[in-house]
């Protein structure tokens, strides 16, 4: 019998590049935009108080386009997701949405995303709702890709990666919060991408 493949499924935001919502707020001055799944759990919750504070301040699809236009992947980003890709077949799982996030996904060399789109009125460019790709998306890809033989490694920051982490067969967290890793010491940490390359390298037999 074949040994198993194994596919890492990564977030994005945190992860790969910086937090969008977060330079939106640096650059228009908007504290309540800093807020992430970091902060607020559930998404919904969090993604409600979002378009709400949009719309408070009339801020369009185009204002996301602009800030993610002067926006650049992490640090070392490109150069660990294509050794990572060298090992493994690899899919970012993100809950951004694909309507802004697309050129920063250019920029890491366009790999496979599975992630949400925007209701936007093309006239105004105003945000009128958000659409997700379906519930629980994280942990639902994971299911599927373990159905499909697969043995899945998932690494993520935040709460909303929690599902995907404890769905695979081995979760593991990027630089995390405090908060989130004593919540949840159960999955290892690493704090950058060497630390990352070395625990996949030690734990998981991936090659330097």
């Amino acid at each position: 019998m074949s040994e198993q493949m194994t596919i890492a499924c990564l977030d994005l935001e945190g992860v790969l590049i910086p937090e969008i919502w977060i330079n939106l707020a640096e650059k228009t001055g908007i504290e309540a935009l800093k807020l992430t799944t970091r902060d607020i759990a559930d998404y919904d919750e969090l993604m409600v108080k979002r378009l709400e504070v949009l719309d408070q301040h009339g801020l369009t699809l185009k204002d996301f386009q602009e800030v993610v236009a002067t926006m650049d992947p992490l640090e070392g980003a490109r150069d660990f997701l294509e050794w990572l890709q060298d090992q493994v077949e690899v899919i970012i799982l993100s809950d951004t949405f694909r309507e802004f996030a697309m050129p920063l996904i250019s920029k890491l060399g366009n790999p496979t995303m599975f992630c949400h789109s925007l209701s936007v009125d093309y006239e105004t460019y105003r945000i009128k709702n958000y659409v997700l790709r379906q519930n629980d998306q994280k942990r639902k890809a994971v299911i599927a890709l373990k159905g499909l033989n697969f043995r899945v490694l998932s690494m993520g920051d935040s709460y909303n990666d929690l599902s995907m982490l404890e769905e695979a067969d081995a979760g593991i967290f990027f630089k995390p919060t405090k908060k989130i890793t004593e919540e949840f010491p159960q999955f290892p940490v690493t704090e950058n991408y060497e630390e990352l390359k070395s625990h996949l390298c030690s734990a998981h037999g991936f090659r330097r």
